[in-house]
């Protein structure tokens, strides 16, 4: 066999694969994702409960500037930059050039989803709960504070990029603990450049990786439904 047919022969089975193997496990995370982004969605809408929200945000707050630190703040900084459009949007169209190229379409239409929906929860939401942000931020900022839209994006792109790009299998499951360690970490950076309250991060979070688990799971359902269709049709001609 070549080394062309090989290749063909990978690409073809990369194609075929479905991208997550265990769905019901994969729904029941993102039913506790999305839960606990529910939770702090409805408890800052409730005065009595945002009081008690605020009120750790602020206790947290108070905290990282006790924390404050010249090289983590630098860190913080570069993250800052990472999660903005500058990086993201291209990012995106890059990802998505690649498996319109690789014709690895179920992937394609699960990372499209999955940004589009993210990206359309940010400034809507915003504009909805008009939250102050924190004082003195250590970067510059703009719009309303819940959620985080960095927290959002760098949540759904990491777990989403885990999903079209590596295979499904006990190999990624390195890969989900690093996409899920980085979103934590982007979420943290956050909050210690006091750009963001500990809920709005906590939240966008949440949400930006349910969605991209919850997208991976419509596609793949959808595409089932798709092929179960064609297969009982071609059954009875």
């Amino acid at each position: 066999m070549s080394s062309g047919e090989t290749e063909q022969t990978r690409i073809g089975r990369l194609r075929d694969q479905p991208l997550l193997q265990a769905h019901h496990v994969a729904w029941r995370i993102t039913l506790a994702l999305w839960f606990l982004s529910a939770f702090l969605f409805i408890a800052l809408a409730i005065p009595a409960t945002a009081d008690v929200v605020q009120a750790v945000d602020e206790a947290v707050h108070r905290w990282a500037i006790t924390l404050e630190w010249g090289v983590a703040v630098s860190a913080a900084k570069v993250l800052d930059f990472v999660g903005s459009v500058w990086i993201t949007a291209p990012l995106i169209l890059v990802v998505a050039g690649w498996l319109t190229w690789r014709r690895r379409w179920e992937a394609l239409a699960a990372w499209l989803i999955a940004m589009f929906i993210s990206q359309l929860m940010i400034g809507p939401v915003k504009d909805l709960y008009m939250r102050e942000r924190p004082p003195d931020s250590l970067v510059e900022t703009s719009s309303w504070s819940f959620p985080s839209g960095h927290s959002v994006a760098g949540a759904a792109i990491a777990v989403a990029l885990v999903i079209v790009l590596v295979p499904a299998g006990p190999r990624r499951r390195n890969w989900e603990m690093l996409a899920g360690a980085f979103a934590v970490v982007m979420a943290l950076s956050r909050v210690y450049l006091r750009a963001h309250w500990l809920s709005d991060v906590a939240a966008g979070a949440a949400l930006g990786a349910g969605i991209a688990v919850a997208s991976a799971v419509l596609v793949h359902w959808v595409d089932q439904i798709a092929e179960d269709r064609a297969a009982k049709q071609s059954s009875t001609t």
